[in-house]
């Protein structure tokens, strides 16, 4: 008989072993618990056709028909569940009731000792939500669109330091051409779930480096108590020089096709105005990429500029910067140590 858990103890249990995602894969991609597997019980259309039948005829029909759906994947599913190469896995559904004990009772004739969510994946989302509340050391690395914020994260994790990347967890830079060379940007509540994960992963007793950010990356929202964090924590502002900035972003944007790039461009054009759009454009379609950058830089700057003075940081401290991000980070590591 499966072990029925709070969803506190299921992640922990659960924690080195296989959890499969009953549900269906429409649900899935929305979201999903970080490392599940997708082992559907239903299709979309086979689970709304079961969920009509419920409101119209009642319990019995849904469940009647439900067999009938289930019946023909039996073998593939217990298959599919045995190929995870565990003799325990967990399980869930939508709120841990008919669908996950369903399933869990299939796993369990073949002898796989399965462990249910009590509440499912809706009680996993409250929990999971409730922990953006809690305090964190988070340490903000600021600075101007060019200034190797990224970079600088990447270093500060190289020496030991404890660093969440947003935008790597969000498929996206940030700015009009944040998307260029990304993964497709999934859903904001897949992105708080693996948000999540990254947190959960830390040791809360030290600090956390993040780097600035709004609260949309892309079509990606930031949980509001962790952005509310953010800027209530101590910004380090990477002083960058604009030549520096401009050779970093020719380096990393200018290898994008051109059609790309003006497409990027024309996204900025209500922000830019109509003249200097076009001069970024034609900018672009000249090679001369590093002018394209620097107009389109115009907008980006009075933008931080005045997101600067707006966010309530406990304080900001200058940091003076070179093109070496490394030293830049080990610099960062004795300010707070």
């Amino acid at each position: 008989m499966a072990t029925i858990l709070p969803i506190d103890e299921f992640l922990k249990i659960t924690r080195l072993l296989p959890i499969v995602d009953v549900r269906t894969p429409a649900e899935f991609a929305k979201g999903h618990l970080p490392h599940a597997v997708n082992l559907s019980l239903f299709s979309d259309d086979e689970r709304a056709i079961v969920g009509t039948l419920y409101h119209q005829q009642g319990k019995q029909a849904a469940v009647l028909q439900g067999l009938v759906f289930v019946s023909p994947n039996m073998k593939t599913l217990t298959e599919e569940a045995l190929a995870l190469g565990s003799s325990q896995i967990g399980v869930y559904c939508w709120r841990g009731g008919m669908r996950s004990q369903s399933m869990a009772w299939l796993f369990e004739t073949v002898d796989l000792a399965c462990f249910v969510c009590e509440g499912g994946y809706k009680a996993f989302r409250r929990y999971m939500l409730a922990q953006f509340e809690k305090p964190l050391q988070l340490k903000i690395v600021a600075g101007a669109t060019g200034s190797g914020k990224t970079e600088i994260l990447q270093e500060l994790a190289a020496l030991g330091e404890q660093v969440i990347d947003l935008e790597a967890l969000a498929h996206h830079r940030g700015s009009a051409f944040g998307a260029l060379g990304q993964l497709p940007q999934s859903t904001t509540e897949d992105f708080e779930n693996r948000l999540y994960e990254a947190i959960s992963a830390l040791d809360t007793s030290r600090p956390v480096w993040v780097e600035d950010e709004s609260i949309m990356i892309g079509r990606i929202q930031l949980p509001l108590p962790f952005f509310m964090q953010m800027h209530h924590s101590t910004a380090y502002y990477i002083q960058s020089p604009l030549s520096d900035r401009l050779d970093r972003l020719v380096k990393e944007y200018a290898h994008f096709p051109m059609d790309e790039l003006i497409v990027s461009i024309q996204l900025l054009e209500r922000r830019l105005g109509g003249n200097h759009c076009q001069d970024a454009v034609k900018a672009c379609e000249a090679n001369d990429f590093r002018t394209a950058i620097d107009i389109v830089l115009q907008y980006y700057d009075k933008a931080y500029a005045k997101a600067l003075i707006e966010k309530p940081y406990a304080q900001t401290i200058m940091v003076p910067s070179t093109t070496d991000s490394r030293a830049v980070a080990h610099y960062l590591k004795t300010l707070i140590n």
